[in-house]
């Protein structure tokens, strides 16, 4: 693993091209001065910057795992930017979200994930489900499984949904030490089946240094309102809610191993 310090490219924002609306947050298809297209997760959508938040972690420490992710870019939103967008609530969107939001790259043909027509092997399956118990995703269903297939491999997307804890923050550290009870219904939990042996494997990756690197891509800006001091001490809660929750691995493998078991 690459020890130098982890960094995402900043990309602005030149084109909207199109709504994602079967997304509650509104993410949208926009054009960058790349001139690459990407999925871009507005900072004014009803979840604000703990998506976005979500989003980095998640995708961040996925990448670190060896899971296929779109790449994960900052995205500068200009205040003229949108001023002729005709539809309203798209522009309300837009005039709440100038300044830094984030963005994955589009994965041009890439297909929804379909458990009825696609096999993942038991090994990978176990991999996706071990992190997202450590995340604790609740969006990764068979209704809406956010992967995607796309040149034959399976690509990760939008973990926005997680770590629901930072919602509140009430007794955080102790959520940190809970089953995710929600595993039950993970598209890939029949599949499941090496759930031990990935523990034993990812919680040897993904250890403080790693969640340090990752916690440190978020900027100072989206670490503030909450009841934290500074951006600093924010930062280090959600590296120590993550710290307590590899070290307490077992306690979600554990849950997710006795779900699978009733679903087979």
């Amino acid at each position: 693993m690459n020890k130098d310090k982890l960094e995402l490219r900043t990309v602005n924002v030149t084109r909207y091209v199109t709504p994602l609306r079967e997304g509650g947050s509104m993410p949208a298809i926009a054009e960058a001065d790349d001139d690459f297209l990407y999925v871009l997760k507005f900072r004014g959508a009803g979840q604000g910057v703990r998506a976005l938040i979500s989003e980095i972690i998640g995708g961040e420490i996925a990448r670190a795992l060896g899971l296929k992710m779109p790449e994960i870019v900052f995205a500068n939103l200009d205040q003229a930017f949108g001023r002729t967008e005709p539809d309203e609530e798209i522009q309300d969107l837009l005039k709440a979200s100038v300044g830094l939001n984030l963005a994955l790259h589009y994965l041009s043909g890439a297909i929804t994930y379909d458990p009825t027509v696609n096999t993942i092997e038991p090994k990978l399956a176990s991999e996706i489900v071990w992190l997202d118990c450590l995340l604790t995703n609740m969006d990764r269903t068979p209704r809406n499984t956010n992967m995607l297939m796309w040149h034959k491999e399976l690509w990760l997307i939008d973990h926005g949904a997680s770590l629901y804890f930072h919602h509140s923050w009430q007794n955080w550290e102790q959520q940190a030490c809970r089953p995710f009870v929600l595993i039950k219904d993970h598209v890939l939990l029949p599949q499941a089946s090496e759930l031990a042996a990935v523990d034993k494997e990812f919680s040897a990756i993904v250890n403080k240094e790693l969640i340090r690197r990752v916690v440190d891509l978020i900027p100072d800006e989206w670490l503030t309102g909450e009841s934290f001091e500074s951006p600093a001490e924010h930062r280090d809660a959600y590296a120590r809610f993550l710290e307590i929750r590899v070290a307490h691995s077992e306690i979600f493998v554990k849950e997710a191993q006795h779900a699978r078991e009733s679903l087979i």
